[in-house]
C-alpha cells in the first residue's frame, strides 16, 4: 500500500522535531511542554477509545503532522489542538480498519468518497474521513447496547478465528450461526443507512 510505504521511507528527524515544536507553541516558547500536554492529551483521547496501544497512536499521530510541517512548510487551516485531533480520528478510522470492526461498512463508504489515500494528510481527506466517523459513532450509539455487542464483534478476525468467534457469540446469545448472521446483516444494513444518511444530509 502506498501509504505505508511512504510512511517507512520517512522518519522524524531532530529539524522536523523542532519544526513541530515550534507549531505546537502557536509562537510562544513553552520549553517543550506544550509537546508533552498535547501528547498527554492525545494518549488520553486514544485510551478513551480502547485502542490497545494509545501511546503509539498519539506518536503516530505527530510524527504525521510533523511530516506535513516539514513537507509544505504550514498548516494554516487549524489551531494546532484542533487539528492534532482531526489527524488523531483519521487514525483512529485507520484503527478501526485493521482491527476490522466495521470492516465493509467503513471501506464501502470510502469508495464513496473521491479522495485518495496519498500519506500525506489532505484537508479534504480528513475532513470526509472525520465526518464518516463521527456519523459511525453516532449510529453505533443509536444501538441498543445488544445490537452494538453484535455488530462490533461479528467482524473481528480473519478466517478460522472470525468462524470461532462467531460460533462462540451465537452460543452466547443463545441463536444458531445461521440466525447470527442475519442479524448481524440486519444490524449492518441499518447502520449503513444510517450514516450514509449523515454523511450526505
Amino acid at each position: 500500500m502506498q501509504e505505508t510505504e511512504l510512511k517507512k521511507d520517512w522518519s522524524l528527524t531532530p529539524g522536523a522535531f523542532h519544526r513541530l515544536l515550534n507549531w505546537l507553541d502557536a509562537g510562544a516558547n513553552s520549553g517543550g511542554q506544550s509537546y508533552l500536554e498535547m501528547r498527554q492529551r492525545l494518549v488520553g483521547y486514544f485510551d478513551r477509545r480502547n485502542c490497545l496501544t494509545p501511546e503509539e497512536l498519539a506518536d503516530e499521530t505527530l510524527t504525521r503532522i510533523a511530516r506535513r510541517l516539514e513537507e509544505e512548510g504550514v498548516i494554516q487551516s487549524e489551531t494546532p489542538a484542533r487539528y492534532c485531533y482531526i489527524v488523531a480520528r483519521l487514525i483512529f478510522l485507520e484503527c478501526l480498519r485493521r482491527s476490522q470492526k466495521n470492516k465493509l461498512l467503513i471501506e464501502q463508504l470510502q469508495q464513496q468518497t473521491s479522495a485518495t489515500d496519498r500519506g500525506l494528510v489532505d484537508d479534504r481527506e480528513i475532513e470526509i474521513k472525520e465526518k464518516m466517523l463521527t456519523c459511525l459513532e453516532q449510529c453505533t450509539d443509536k444501538l441498543d447496547p445488544l445490537n452494538r455487542r453484535i455488530i462490533s464483534q461479528y467482524y473481528i478476525g480473519k478466517e478460522r478465528a472470525k468462524i470461532d468467534n462467531r460460533r462462540a457469540l451465537a452460543e452466547t446469545l443463545g441463536i444458531t450461526m445461521n440466525a447470527l448472521s442475519i442479524r448481524a446483516c440486519r444490524i449492518r444494513d441499518k447502520l449503513e443507512a444510517c450514516v450514509r444518511q449523515c454523511v450526505n444530509g
